[in-house]
């Protein structure tokens, strides 16, 4: 529930924000009616920007794929012992 709270805060922070630029004239109008598109613009940049970074930090794990092979391989004696084909798996 914290989180939301977090969440519904900076919302209205923000909003608060952008309606006092609205109202005020430190900024054009009209470049501060496209804030909330450039906001999302570099929302959607942070986000692809995260992926990518957990992607090229993807952590190996060989520990891990020694159990799954071993898992694979419980598996498929026991499909084996059940009369099930698995040979071209």
């Amino acid at each position: 529930m914290k989180h939301i709270f977090k969440i519904i805060s900076l919302l209205v922070a923000i909003s608060a924000v952008w309606i006092g630029l609205l109202a005020s004239s430190v900024v054009p109008q009209s470049y501060a009616l496209l804030l909330p598109i450039y906001l999302v613009v570099a929302l959607g940049c942070y986000g692809l920007l995260m992926v990518g970074v957990g992607l090229m930090c993807f952590p190996t794990c060989p520990q891990e794929a020694d159990l799954l092979q071993k898992d694979i391989a419980e598996a498929k004696d026991f499909l084996r012992s059940k009369g099930v084909d698995v040979s071209s798996y």
